[in-house]
């Protein structure tokens, strides 16, 4: 680093009771300078950016920011330095309106006038230099991912940010959507904004970061200009081993699991299924590849006996979708790894021993007579933890204290554990380390194998072509016909996700 850096971290350590998140960690960023904070699934990314923008306190070590020493714990401090944050879970308000939202907390609580007209007009010329276009009379409920997350990076330009921090910014992104911010990074970068991106996609890191730095087990480990190393170097530096992902084989398909013709399935709020028909048989992987929002959500809550359809008809294990309650379904052994797993995978105020047998408590192991056995769900638990290389705690430790990644493995265990008849994985990978992602599918293949079948719902054309026996692309609640594994390649999936596949004369 030839300048003079306009951030330092210096020896920097924060403890949770026995857990060292951070230990003498060191960093530097330079003015204009995109910096990718590399690791696995716990390793500390996030710890170590909350204590930059004042939401923990470290037990040792200090920040600097142009020079001028910062005050810790205190993320008005860091604001007022030029330091802004775009947390991997947004923080806007739904009800409000972007305007609304990037003013919040800029104005006095007893005013007699506000400053509307000013943060409107400083809010369009931020959104005119960064090419950040978004509508600011739009209610924040009514806009896509992506402009959600536009809003975030405006609340912090707004506040005059001269270093801007991104966890995980494409974790919910489309891959337009993903090559758009990075575009736009760029752009601020050579305007002068000092960026720091968390990420765990490396072809992210390398296109998108000039330095990157890898954490692993809270420390730093390597350092290295982009243009001068690849992704098996970095995923090797990440993880600390040589990583590669498991190669599908072609399993003898089992019985008839699922079958679906003609069905529509209403979802208020969301987009609903039109006319779908699929069919699963055991062990056999079906990929369902399609662009966020086309009704991947639907299907997965049919499929979870959250949703029912309103005509045609769908059979799961034989009965009849419309007569099979979520928990039902659970007791018949259909497994779920949910889209959005702090919603609607986990409490995050339960321990993890809690989450790990909440959907398990029909089960004479877990309970009786209404009565939770503890003793039993800690030990499963325990073994769900070294099974899946569950990191950040034991089973009383809080899950919301759990990294996004670790937060997933815990779901797949508890889902995995018992070898289910039925498996809906939603977005497996989202949000994970390259070796979690090769360990993920590992368990997904080996479930296959073993007679469990699969319904992997997937924004990742990679991940479908790597596990899926066959294909159905999901656009706009339809469901195009299956394409078997041989003939499936990046060309035609996206053809698919285009809603190009009538008359596909070699469908299966």
């Amino acid at each position: 680093m030839t300048q003079e850096p306009i951030l330092r971290l210096d020896g920097i350590t924060k403890r949770f009771g026995a857990i060292t998140a951070n230990e003498d960690v060191t960093i530097a960023l330079a003015p204009g300078e995109v910096l990718a904070l590399l690791g696995e699934n716990g390793a500390g990314k996030t710890t170590l950016m909350n204590i930059l923008f004042g939401h923990y306190m470290p037990d040792a070590g200090t920040v600097t920011v142009g020079g001028q020493a910062l005050r810790l714990g205190v993320p008005r401090d860091a604001i007022a330095a030029g330091v802004g944050m775009v947390h991997q879970h947004f923080t806007l308000a739904p009800n409000l309106t972007v305007l609304e939202n990037v003013m919040c907390g800029t104005e006095p609580l007893v005013s007699f006038r506000s400053g509307r007209a000013a943060a409107r007009a400083k809010l369009a010329g931020l959104a005119d230099r960064f090419g950040l276009a978004v509508d600011p009379d739009a209610h924040v409920s009514a806009l896509s991912v992506g402009q959600q997350q536009r809003v975030e990076i405006l609340k912090a330009l707004y506040n005059d940010a001269r270093i801007l921090i991104l966890d995980e910014p494409t974790a919910v992104l489309t891959r337009p959507e993903a090559e758009h911010l990075f575009a736009t990074l760029r752009d601020m970068a050579q305007q002068g904004l000092s960026i720091i991106f968390i990420s765990h996609k490396l072809h992210e890191v390398m296109a998108g970061a000039d330095r990157v730095v890898v954490l692993r087990g809270g420390r730093v480990t390597a350092e290295r200009k982009t243009g001068a190393t690849s992704q098996a170097e970095l995923a090797e530096l990440m993880v600390g081993r040589r990583v590669e992902r498991p190669v599908r084989q072609a399993n003898p398909v089992g019985p008839l699991l699922i079958e679906a013709r003609k069905a529509d399935v209403p979802m208020p709020g969301g987009t609903p299924l039109r006319s779908v028909d699929f069919s699963l048989r055991g062990a056999e992987i079906l990929g369902i590849i399609g662009v966020s929002g086309n009704g991947q959500t639907t299907l997965a809550h049919l499929l979870s006996g959250l949703a029912r359809p309103s005509n045609g008809e769908v059979l799961i294990l034989g009965q009849d979708a419309r007569v099979l309650s979520a928990a039902k379904m659970a007791a018949m052994g259909v497994g779920r790894i949910p889209e959005d797993r702090n919603t609607e995978g986990a409490v995050g105020s339960f321990p993890l021993w809690q989450n790990a047998v909440l959907e398990r408590l029909s089960d004479v192991r877990f309970s009786r007579f209404g009565v939770v056995r503890g003793g039993a769900a800690r030990r499963f638990c325990a073994d769900i933890a070294t099974r899946f290389d569950l990191r950040g705690g034991g089973p009383e430790t809080e899950t919301r204290q759990l990294s996004g990644g670790n937060m997933q493995k815990l779901i797949l265990g508890r889902n995995l554990a018992d070898a289910p008849r039925i498996l809906i994985a939603a977005q497996p990978t989202r949000g994970l380390d390259e070796g979690a992602i090769a360990a993920m599918h590992a368990e997904l293949l080996a479930a296959a194998k073993g007679g469990t079948g699969v319904v992997l719902i997937s924004e990742d054309l990679d991940e479908v072509i790597a596990l899926a026996d066959r294909a159905q692309a999901i656009v706009n609640g339809r469901l195009s016909p299956p394409v078997a594994a041989e003939d499936l390649d990046a060309q035609r999936l996206g053809l698919m996700m285009a809603g190009v596949w009538e008359g596909m004369a070699d469908a299966v």
